[in-house]
């Protein structure tokens, strides 16, 4: 992967998923902890940013200026070369996030329901506020995308009484047979999950927005009234349907995988979060807790066969490492060392695309952060909403 990119090699450079940005996020971590070299950083985030930047409609933390914003962020933070194009690079994601602001109010003034592109980490302003919350967190633009957050969290007149964050949509993002009424999401990646992340370290880095406490509340009141107990540790499902929600129920058979995106390893840091931001030491506990039960289960780390972040063993991993070291619970941080072992004997068998998201690009940085117990400010997995 320190190979220099053939040209073509990736269709769609900037994308943080799938492209050169994401690969380039690895190497430019690597350099700037003293693992890996500038030139071959330099070499992916110029590839990166072969042709015209997107700052379209559909621009977002991980497609276009903003992604590439964000890697180049990271970049500009060890090494000043990169300073003036992280500018032009900001006001392309000053103008995006501006403009999603403005059709995000004008949706929530006509009382209807959000689309998922609106809110989510991957497309929408969760993402967005993400970036912002750790490029510039005392600029207007954050705290106008963390009063729309606070915002979103607020009822909409509703007469089944759900919240105002329910979709429409089916989990997909569109309209589907199976989920005639919508559906409520509680994933990192697609749901009220990410929210409640950037909400969360908003509130841990003392910023004054209006609001930010009742909001984190209210997300957690609905994640608390559908958390599941087993016999071992709490869980809670990826998302639900509207009859679901009209059944009052969960059978457990639709315990979520414990992935990243919609499984325990999103969930329960972003609970873990919340505690923290509330000051709810048993919030703390529970998060901990399902996390813990998590990797001492030999079938739920089996049902992790994949080696990546959104879906695979790389981002319970890191996730994992991320709550161990965040409160210093030394049971987590006994197990990752087996966790570790086990991604690397995956890597190993086969493979795998080098993408970051679900490919070896990611993997590499779960490993090396787990490796060199570092992970400096401003944080590589600021795009998964773990810090």
């Amino acid at each position: 992967m320190a190979r220099r990119p053939a040209d073509g090699a990736r269709a769609w450079p900037q994308s943080l998923a799938g492209g050169a940005t994401g690969i380039a996020l690895l190497h430019i971590e690597r350099a700037r902890t003293g693992h890996g070299d500038w030139n071959t950083a330099h070499t992916w985030l110029t590839t990166a940013m072969r042709g015209e930047v997107s700052a379209a409609v559909n621009a977002n933390l991980y497609f276009g200026a903003p992604a590439l914003a964000y890697i180049t962020h990271r970049a500009a933070s060890a090494a000043s070369r990169y300073l003036r194009i992280l500018e032009r690079l900001d006001t392309a994601t000053l103008t995006v996030t501006r403009n999603r602001l403005a059709a995000a109010h004008q949706r929530i003034d006509r009382a209807e329901r959000p689309p998922m592109e609106e809110f989510d980490l991957i497309q929408g302003l969760s993402g967005l506020g993400a970036y912002h919350l750790s490029r510039h967190p005392d600029h207007q633009v954050t705290r106008d995308v963390l009063s729309y957050l606070v915002r979103l969290t607020e009822p909409l007149p509703d007469p089944a009484g759900l919240p105002p964050w329910w979709m429409n949509v089916a989990p997909t993002g569109s309209p589907h047979t199976d989920y005639p009424g919508g559906h409520g999401n509680f994933g990192l990646s697609h749901g009220i999950g990410s929210a409640l992340s950037v909400l969360s370290l908003a509130l841990l880095r003392d910023l004054a927005v209006p609001g930010l406490v009742d909001a984190v509340e209210r997300i957690c009141a609905w994640t608390d009234h559908w958390r599941q107990v087993d016999e071992i540790a709490p869980w809670w499902p990826g998302y639900i349907s509207m009859q679901q929600a009209t059944d009052h129920h969960i059978h457990s058979a639709l315990r979520p995988r414990p992935s990243w995106c919609y499984g325990v390893t999103g969930t329960a840091r972003a609970q873990q979060l919340a505690g923290l931001a509330l000051r709810d030491p048993a919030r703390l506990q529970a998060a901990e807790s399902a996390i813990l039960a998590t990797l001492r289960d030999p079938h739920q780390l089996d049902k992790l066969p994949e080696i990546g972040l959104c879906h695979g063993m790389a981002g319970l991993l890191h996730a994992t490492w991320r709550m161990a070291t965040e409160t210093g619970n030394a049971e987590i941080s006994a197990e990752l060392p087996r966790l570790a072992d086990r991604l690397i004997t995956a890597l190993d068998q086969d493979d795998h695309d080098p993408e970051l998201l679900d490919g070896a690009a990611g993997a590499a940085l779960a490993l090396h952060t787990f490796g060199t117990d570092l992970a400096p400010a401003p944080h590589w997995d600021t795009f998964l909403a773990l810090a």
